[in-house]
């Protein structure tokens, strides 16, 4: 079966990759032709398989990456139609995005993410939650949720003012403007920058170096620094995700989206 309005190619079962090698697994998003963005499908998938992953015993590390030419590229266009007029449907990904927070902060193994082309709103999201983040040249983040009429209810407003200067995440939020791969390397946001191609590969051998040290060592090393953060996405999340909420319903974020789907639609 698949969801209304969704392809068969839009399956949870294929939206998400998750593949096994050893003490490493690796976590793909696999929507390409729609640059990974998340649709409700892969959004519920990225939510539910930190828990399926962290039940593993013989793991030790997970790389995260997106197929095709970017890492993730945010919301479907789809989805951020359907949940700014439907209050029953805008439930679910809310609801959602609060619990992937808090799943990936509490995720025992590190998380090694690969950031290639565009990572956009969830995307930067995911990066920003990921414990070594590696990102190549031409790559970039942003989050655009304020340029697009919505409160930034997760990921950005909870884990930037711990990354960088409390300053510098008030401009990024407001302003939505691109972060570069050497800017974000710079602010706290990456850790290291590798030519176009090539992030994949470096992350797999950080997460291979992960594979090799004591796993009881690294998953309370993490434990002790993520803490920091569990304290203040707790503070945090509430607030923002019920103001997301009533902004996804607002007249001006469904304008700004009308204006996207009118952009979309000339495009195809």
């Amino acid at each position: 079966m698949t969801e209304a309005g969704e392809s068969p190619g839009s399956r949870s079962a294929d939206v998400l990759e998750v593949e096994k090698t050893g003490r490493i697994a690796h976590v793909r998003l696999n929507r390409p032709a729609a640059l990974n963005a998340a649709n409700a499908a892969l959004h519920r998938r990225l939510t539910d398989v930190w828990a399926e992953l962290a039940a593993d015993s013989s793991l030790h590390a997970v790389v995260l990456s997106g197929a095709g030419k970017a890492f993730c590229a945010g919301g479907d266009l789809g989805l951020i139609e359907t949940m700014a007029e439907d209050s029953a449907v805008r439930a679910a990904p809310l609801e959602e995005a609060g619990r992937l927070v808090r799943e990936m902060i509490a995720f025992p193994l590190p998380i090694v993410a690969a950031v290639h082309g565009a990572a956009v709103g969830l995307g930067c999201s995911l990066a920003s939650l990921s414990d070594i983040v590696v990102m190549e040249e031409s790559a970039y983040l942003a989050d655009p949720h304020v340029s697009v009429g919505l409160v930034a209810g997760d990921g950005g407003a909870v884990v930037w003012p711990l990354l960088m200067s409390l300053q510098q995440a008030k401009y990024y939020l407001l302003t939505g403007e691109r972060i570069p791969a050497a800017t974000a390397k710079e602010l706290g946001l990456a850790n290291e920058v590798v030519a176009d191609g090539a992030a994949a590969a470096r992350a797999l051998e950080l997460a291979e170096s992960f594979a090799r040290k004591p796993r009881q060592a690294l998953i309370d090393t993490k434990r002790a620094v993520n803490l920091h953060l569990q304290r203040a996405a707790t503070g945090v999340l509430e607030f923002a995700l019920a103001a997301e909420a009533v902004s996804s319903a607002s007249p001006e974020h469904r304008e700004i989206v009308a204006r996207m789907r009118d952009r979309a639609n000339q495009r195809s």
